[in-house]
């Protein structure tokens, strides 16, 4: 009845909503890669490092939600309610604040970053977005208990065969001196990492804001003091305190307002109303939509093997989400409604 009658005060369905999100989502995932690699790249000019850009990304994004999530855990206290952690700047206990900022706040944005530095955007394209619903669908078996079904098999089928296109390419020049493969390694790993937040946020009924509040906080108090002392003590190189200051200032408001606050509240909050597994699958977009933005704005060449894997990593996705038995959509709206109430 509370769920309902929010839903009803707010204006909008949870379709449109879980709609909306995914849109969102869509465009900020289309367009980080695009510009994780104009910036990662060392051939493209970029005065800062995978490390340094990380760095932005958490700052950027704590300025936003240190303080909103301080101001939830004052709240909490006062009606009682509610857990904490990490001096009050989590909403979350510890336990489901490390386990989720681990893999969703910390390893994927060091992962993906570093993967640019080798690897094309093209190679991102296919290989994070696109490997996200594989990735997802075998957690989701061990984790939530959930089923694969043959037809969802076989969309996933495709997706590994996209894959196998793209980065068994990379592996086959390992041996020849080429390095486009490391780049194919860390894109399919920091993948698997934002898989695993998926579906542990799924697992624990994470409300969307709560969640992006946890594991940011979670990144900034492991990583932002760490890195800033061995920067500055010149223990690992690093440019995020002698780079131009707009540089620094674009990162912190793209890949930490962007790329975290907005599309991580939107991502969960899709997640809620689709599931874990469909919400990946959902973005079906971000793959053909990245990749033809490498070409036009960053002039990549779309190779033929590319474009293959390309094909059937956006057939693998598109067949997985309409594929799905109507019980089962239904029982997963059901079930991410509760989550949602819980939430």
């Amino acid at each position: 009845m509370h769920s309902s009658s929010r839903h009803a005060s707010s204006g909008f369905s949870p379709r449109t909503i879980g709609l909306a999100a995914a849109a969102v989502t869509v465009l900020i995932w289309t367009a980080f890669i695009i510009i994780a690699r104009a910036s990662a790249d060392p051939a493209r000019g970029g005065s800062l490092t995978p490390f340094d850009i990380a760095f932005c990304r958490i700052v950027g994004a704590s300025l936003v939600l240190l303080p909103w999530g301080a101001w939830l855990v004052v709240r909490d206290r006062d009606r009682g309610v509610g857990q904490s952690s990490l001096l009050g700047l989590s909403p979350l206990s510890l336990k489901v604040t490390a386990t989720v900022g681990l893999f969703g706040g910390l390893l994927y944005a060091l992962l993906a970053y570093s993967g640019f530095v080798f690897a094309p955007a093209a190679h991102a394209s296919v290989l994070m977005p696109g490997s996200l619903p594989l990735w997802t669908a075998l957690l989701a078996v061990v984790v939530l208990r959930d089923h694969i079904t043959p037809l969802r098999a076989l969309g996933l089928a495709f997706i590994v065969l996209g894959d196998l296109m793209v980065g068994g390419a990379s592996l086959l020049h390992a041996f020849d001196g080429g390095e486009v493969w490391k780049g194919d390694v860390l894109f399919m790993t920091a993948a698997l990492c934002w898989s695993a937040y998926s579906v542990l946020a799924r697992h624990h009924a994470l409300d969307a804001v709560r969640a992006t509040i946890a594991i940011t906080a979670f990144a900034f108090v492991t990583y932002v003091p760490v890195y800033a002392a061995l920067t500055l003590g010149q223990v690992v190189v690093g440019h995020v305190f002698t780079a131009p200051l707009k540089e620094v200032l674009f990162h912190a408001m793209f890949q930490g307002w962007g790329s975290v606050v907005i599309s991580g509240i939107t991502f969960t909050k899709m997640i809620q109303h689709f599931g874990p597994v469909r919400s990946t699958m959902i973005t079906a977009l971000v793959p053909g939509l990245s990749a033809l933005g490498a070409v036009l704005f960053l002039g990549e060449p779309l190779y033929w093997n590319l474009a293959a894997g390309l094909a059937l990593v956006t057939i693998g996705i598109l067949f997985g989400v309409r594929v799905a038995p109507p019980l089962a959509i239904k029982k997963e709206a059901t079930r991410a409604g509760a989550a949602g109430a819980r939430g």
